[in-house]
Order: C-alpha cells, then sequence, then structure tokens
C-alpha cells in the first residue's frame, strides 16, 4: 500500500519530470529549426540561378528574325538554330585587335563546355560586307574553331539585323596598310533556345565567364 509520504514524494516529482520532458522537446524543436535555417541559408544559394556575367536581360525579349548569306551562297537565318543558345557576334575580318581577341575568348568558352558545345551555335555577322565575301568570312571565323558560322550580306541586310540589336557601326579611316576600319559596338550577344537575348558581354569578358553562364542557360 502506497504511503501518505509516498504520494507526497510522488507529487513533487511529477511536475519536474512533466518540466522536463517539455525541456527535451522544446530542445529537440529547436533544433529542428535551427537546422532548418542553416540549410535555407547555405542550400538556397546553390539551389537558385548563379550569378550571370555581363549584362542580365531582365525583361527578355525575342530577338527579330534576320537572313544573312553564307559560305557557298546558302542563306542562313537566325532562327534556323531555335534549340540552341546563339552567341551573336558582329564584326569584321579586317579588325586588327578587337574581333580576334573576342573570338580567342569565345573559342575558349565552347571549348569549354565539352559535350554541351553541340547545343550552341557562334554566329559573327560581318560589318564590312564591301569586304569580307561569305567565303573569307567563313575560313576567317573557322580558324578560331570549326563550328563557328559566318555571315554577310548588304550593307542594308546587315543594318536591317543589327540596328534593332542597338549594334553600330561605321567606316572610319585606317592607314595605307590597313585601308579603312570599321567602329562597331564589340558586344556578344547570348540568344537563349527560345530565340530570346538574354544576356550582352562587353567587349573583355573571359572565355571562362561566358562558359559558365553558358553551362547553366543551356540547362534552364
Amino acid at each position: 500500500m502506497t504511503t501518505t509520504s509516498e504520494l507526497a514524494t510522488t507529487a513533487a516529482t511529477e511536475p519536474r519530470k512533466r518540466v522536463k520532458l517539455w525541456l527535451a522537446i522544446g530542445g529537440l524543436l529547436f533544433g529542428l529549426i535551427l537546422g532548418a535555417v542553416l540549410l535555407l541559408a547555405t542550400g538556397v544559394w546553390r539551389l537558385g540561378p548563379p550569378q550571370l556575367h555581363g549584362f542580365v536581360m531582365q525583361s527578355p525579349h525575342p530577338v527579330a528574325n534576320f537572313t544573312l548569306m553564307g559560305a557557298e551562297g546558302k542563306a542562313v537565318s537566325l532562327r534556323d538554330f531555335r534549340g540552341q543558345v546563339v552567341l551573336l557576334y558582329f564584326g569584321y575580318t579586317y579588325c586588327p585587335d578587337v574581333c580576334p581577341a573576342t573570338l580567342v575568348e569565345l573559342k575558349q568558352a565552347v571549348q569549354a563546355l565539352d559535350k554541351d558545345a553541340a547545343e550552341v551555335q557562334m554566329i559573327m555577322v560581318s560589318v564590312d560586307p564591301e569586304r569580307d565575301t561569305p567565303e573569307s568570312l567563313q575560313e576567317y571565323v573557322s580558324y578560331f574553331h570549326p563550328s563557328f558560322i559566318g555571315l554577310t550580306g548588304t550593307e542594308s541586310e546587315v543594318l536591317a539585323a543589327a540596328t534593332p540589336l542597338g549594334v553600330f557601326f561605321e567606316k572610319s579611316e585606317g592607314t595605307a596598310a590597313t585601308g579603312y576600319l570599321i567602329d562597331h559596338t564589340a558586344t556578344v550577344l547570348l540568344i537563349d533556345k527560345k530565340g530570346y537575348l538574354r544576356l550582352v558581354y562587353p567587349f573583355g569578358i573571359t572565355g571562362a565567364e561566358i562558359a559558365a553562364d553558358l553551362q547553366y542557360i543551356i540547362k534552364n
């Protein structure tokens, strides 16, 4: 039989047991919440989009289609590459510095993609149709990478393709050795698989930076 003193002892210890139980439950909940906060603080950055390079188009818009002349007299349209990511550059083969430097970086970007390189098409449109024939332009871009494509056309056709994209070009005085030069916008435009302009790269962007963006854009 339980004595009065034993009942008193039990009554005195039961509240302490309940307090310990609630403290244990509270500690467990706090640990779970803290763990979730830490996961959010560290994991969300990995799950979210990376820091893209160049100028990100906050409201991407579809690029108007254009058709220019490729090698062997073949008409090539921008929409022919729907389903691939397009790196679009306006330059010319007589360019003494900016164009070859840019094409070197684009070459390195494509090479860095390895098996994903087939998902990307680099296109250079000549802003010097007076001197750049479809054949000479293709030979020039192929020197940097065999997958690169060169397109040209009449001056009005090139203007129609360049102007909506904010690309400017005009002749400037050169030397007896070089002939005239072309001042032109030296940006690289990244167009996604659906034909939307997503990124604009200024001159000086590195191939590694472009490759990092391409790896994300290809999969998204």
